[in-house]
């Protein structure tokens, strides 16, 4: 800052630049402090104003200081003739309400802010905002956190408090052969999750499915809690979570917002062989054990044999709903982004538990006994995004033990065994129809096989290769931004037992 008593012998003209370049030096720390990032919490911003108020009032001394040494010089070179005056409004003790803490008078007679007050009424305005904001930000960022998809895992990014979100879908389908076109309300979710602390965290996400619960003969959707569970983040490598909460399978069961895949609809294979959505009651770890390596694994209640069909073991769920708790299960994931492959991830993940739940099971055959019926899941996966370019592939394989016991107790074959797997490209064309586009257009292609009763009981029936299943997909996914998308596809099922109806799909889905 210049010296005071040099600007007493300049002219009139050098005084004033050296006072503007000393009003700059003086206000150089608030211009550095408004440039930095918005605060997180308003504790941070009282810190920040509670700061900047003691500068402004130590650079207000220095300033009224100097202009009062150049006032006294004036006065006494011209005899007194004119007077210098300076007046300072009163300071406003609780800078929150924005009221100015200094107004200097214009030669018109006008107050005229400060650059200072003009900072400080700013900072108070902000202050407001995040006091009455609901923690909803303007703009998200649509990253998986956790292992849960881009908008059930808002949570994770708010600083404290309530996050809502959500997603939904609508289909129409165009069924070839004997079956019916249908237009369907697929499912509308909300999240709901609350952060309590930095390392206390509640997700939520009720589902509405089809429209309505309804009533009446005719099939109608159902209103369920998805997931609800609690966080603890306790270490990067360590965290605990408790509640009922996605099994940590496949790509889809955990990440399922319309807008991340392709198609109208999920994956047979991660609905037929991964009972997706599936979700059960369990507790356990998951962190980061190594940079881009992660891990989750849970003991969580078994699944029911009594489910368990010749189309797999997905009715056999038990989705947090009085669940019958006799037998338990483990299941586990890994997923590794490969460091030295950009884009590059591959993973495994499990599932082992009885699901007889203990029960008996009576057949002429085999008579009364209970049974084991232990399940075992094993699936891995790999996903590579390269540019423009999104490949990825899933296999799984899996078992049911006592299946004879349980096919002549329940009249039906259940597999012993049974397989699934798909793989699927697509490729984001925009850039090369619009080259400064931010849309997305993919084509993409998906084939998927698999086989419920890929081995079966001595003296069952496979049904003549009836759930012996392959499936050839393609069609376009069109986002005109991130989190809404619109999607064509074209599905051609076949069987070893015969053809199937073939499906034309055109849908929209979304995600908040």
């Amino acid at each position: 800052m210049a010296n005071p008593l040099t600007l007493i012998d300049m002219h009139p003209k050098q005084k004033y630049l050296a006072t503007l370049i000393a009003t700059v030096t003086v206000m150089s720390p608030l211009v550095a402090e408004a440039k930095k990032s918005r605060p997180s919490s308003i504790d941070e911003m009282w810190r920040i104003i509670e700061r900047q108020q003691l500068q402004i009032e130590e650079q207000q001394h220095q300033m009224e200081a100097l202009k009062a040494r150049i006032s006294q010089n004036e006065t006494d070179k011209s005899g007194g003739t004119q007077a210098a005056t300076t007046t300072a409004s009163a300071r406003d003790t609780a800078p929150l309400t924005g009221t100015k803490t200094t107004t200097a008078t214009a030669s018109g007679g006008k107050a005229v802010k400060s650059e200072a007050e003009r900072k400080t009424d700013i900072l108070s305005a902000e202050v407001e905002k995040l006091k009455t904001q609901l923690y909803i930000p303007d703009k998200r960022e649509y990253k998986v956190e956790y292992g849960y998809g881009p908008a059930a895992s808002e949570v994770y990014r708010v600083n404290r408090g309530l996050s809502i979100g959500g997603y939904g879908e609508w289909a129409y389908s165009d069924n070839t052969g004997d079956a019916k076109s249908t237009i369907d309300n697929l499912r509308a979710v909300i999240y709901a999750g609350y952060k309590f602390n930095d390392w206390i965290i509640l997700n939520n996400e009720f589902e509405f499915e089809h429209g309505t619960t309804g009533e009446g003969s005719e099939e109608k959707g159902e209103v369920s809690v998805e997931f609800s569970y609690l966080d603890f983040l306790l270490k990067d490598y360590a965290n605990v979570r408790a509640g009922l909460t996605l099994v940590p399978m496949g790509f889809i069961n955990e990440i399922h917002e319309g807008p991340t895949f392709h198609g109208n609809y999920r994956p047979q294979v991660e609905q037929v062989i991964i009972p997706t959505t599936w979700r059960e009651i369990g507790a356990g770890l998951f962190g980061e054990v190594l940079p881009g390596m992660q891990y989750r694994m849970y003991v969580m209640n078994g699944l029911n044999a009594e489910g368990f069909t010749s189309g797999g073991i997905r009715e056999g769920r038990q989705s947090g709903s009085l669940a019958i708790a006799e037998d338990f299960a483990f299941t586990g994931r890994i997923d590794y982004d490969i460091p030295f492959a950009p884009g590059l991830l591959a993973g495994a993940s499990a599932w082992v538990g009885n699901s007889g739940q203990g029960f008996e099971y009576s057949s002429p055959a085999f008579g009364a006994q209970r049974v084991n019926a232990l399940t075992q899941l094993y699936e891995g996966h790999i996903q590579w995004r390269w540019q423009g370019l999104e490949m990825r592939a899933m296999g799984a394989v899996g078992s049911v033990g006592n299946a004879a016991q349980l096919s002549a107790a329940k009249g039906e074959t259940i597999g012993s065994q049974n397989y699934g797997w798909y793989t699927e490209a697509a490729y984001n064309i925009m850039p090369w129809l619009w080259k400064d586009s931010l849309q997305y257009l993919a084509p993409f292609f998906r084939y998927e096989s698999y086989n419920t009763l890929a081995e079966v009981p001595d003296g069952f029936d496979d049904y003549d290769g009836l759930y012996n299943q392959w499936i050839y997909q393609g069609g376009l996914t069109y986002k005109p931004i991130e989190n809404v998308a619109v999607k064509f596809d074209y599905r051609n099922f076949n069987s070893a037992g015969g053809s199937l109806p073939s499906q034309y799909n055109l849908g929209v889905a979304f995600m908040y």
